[in-house]
């Protein structure tokens, strides 16, 4: 049992939230969402990540290691655990958001979350 749920209700729930998606767009990628659900919480299991995301753990496990290598986050391991550091001085990816600090994105989206 995880988050609530079982492993059973976990893959009712993805099919059901993939044929649900299918063919609908989102202002905000799985690689932001990922790296919100990190600056709530650097301690957060991969395992959690996928919950709060609603993706699966592989493709959490695939953003965390994008987000990585292109400078966003560091891991560090903490006994058994990973705790992740932001690196927010940079700037987002896209040229006609190149101008926009990835503290001020994070500050936005992680500042709100008491009215959730």
């Amino acid at each position: 049992m995880c988050c609530g749920y079982s492993y059973l209700g976990r893959v009712e729930w993805r099919e059901r939230n993939v044929s649900e998606q299918a063919g609908q767009w989102h202002f905000l990628t799985n690689h932001a969402r990922v790296l919100f659900a990190i600056a709530r919480d650097p301690a957060a299991r991969l395992r959690d990540i996928a919950a709060v995301c609603r993706i699966t753990e592989r493709t959490a496990q695939s953003i965390v290691t994008d987000l990585e290598q292109a400078g966003y986050i560091r891991r560090k391991r903490e006994g058994r655990r990973t705790r992740y550091i932001l690196c927010a001085d940079g700037t987002l990816r896209h040229p006609a958001e190149a101008h926009v600090p990835v503290r001020e994105l994070l500050d936005f989206f992680t500042s709100h979350d008491g009215g959730r």
